[in-house]
């Protein structure tokens, strides 16, 4: 392998990477604070992707224009998707009676966007779309970077509202000993709602990235389902800076893997991180202190 094709290699790696920490921090916020496993995330991506396309389909404007509407209501959905739904669980039986129901969630999504918009294959096509820079002799799609600064910009809003705000305390003390919380007057319930809330508009933002570098089809959720799981596993549930760490890492092993193995095979990487990490350090390799100091 070439230096410059190493570099390019790596470089898209780590673009990918900031897609993939987007959307992991999303499930590590349903699973930290309610420990939900919530199965029907990749679909509410690929939904936005479709709202996306929509969008630039009957307007012509750019389809990040699209997140003014989407990224409130994705918000809205998931406060009253817990409020009204996930609330209603028994806790003993929370986190696997989440997964059956979240599976639900993400059949009608698909069944949904099968009937409106059929399964035919769709893209946007706009005018920067086969544009590429040139990063120290390596050629990057300008989508790509776009997509890069989107999640990188949605990831440092996420991490400053939860460190700086009241909310960020309430969510993280919830988050890490909710019966203190709750005896320190946080409202818990509320706070899961929002939380839950502030994880479905990490999938809006995320889908509208994907929407603008990838070919989007109503069954696409599940191509995403395995590597996401993968990624909060190996990172630490319930820690968003672990799940970033081994989204970087993993972004970057798997557009490393697809220069000897292809695309397809080079998805493998996940599941030998998620087996490795299964076997070695269950509680995952990059959460604990991490978690608690964040």
């Amino acid at each position: 392998m070439s230096g410059s094709l190493l570099f390019q290699t790596l470089i898209l790696g780590v673009l990918l990477g900031g897609l993939y920490a987007l959307l992991a921090a999303g499930l590590t916020l349903y699973f930290g604070v309610m420990r939900v496993v919530m199965i029907a995330h990749s679909a509410f991506l690929i939904l936005a992707a479709y709202l996306a396309w929509f969008f630039h389909r009957e307007t012509g404007l750019d389809p990040l224009l699209s997140l003014v509407v989407t990224v409130p209501l994705f918000f809205v959905i998931g406060y009253l998707m817990q409020r009204g739904l996930i609330s209603r669980l028994r806790p003993a039986t929370l986190t696997m009676m989440s997964v059956l129901l979240t599976f639900a969630i993400a059949l009608t999504i698909e069944g949904l966007l099968g009937f409106f918009f059929t399964g035919t294959q769709r893209r946007i096509n706009l005018g920067y779309s086969g544009s590429s820079v040139e990063v120290f002799g390596a050629h990057i799609a300008v989508v790509k970077l776009i997509a890069f600064a989107l999640a990188a910009a949605a990831l440092v809003a996420l991490f400053a509202l939860l460190k700086l705000t009241r909310f960020g305390q309430a969510l993280r003390a919830t988050i890490q000993h909710p019966e203190a919380a709750r005896l320190l007057g946080v409202n818990t319930d509320r706070i899961a709602g929002f939380g839950f809330g502030l994880g479905l508009a990490t999938a809006a933002i995320g889908g509208t990235a994907l929407a603008l570098d990838s070919t989007i089809y109503p069954s696409l959720h599940w191509h995403w389902i395995g590597p996401l799981m993968a990624i909060i596993v190996v990172g630490g549930l319930g820690s968003i800076p672990g799940a970033a760490i081994a989204a970087l890492l993993l972004g970057v092993g798997q557009s490393l893997l697809q220069i000897p193995m292809g695309t397809t095979w080079a998805q493998t990487v996940f599941y030998i991180a998620l087996f490795a990490t299964l076997l070695v350090r269950p509680q995952g390799f990059f959460g604990g202190r991490l978690a608690q100091r964040f």
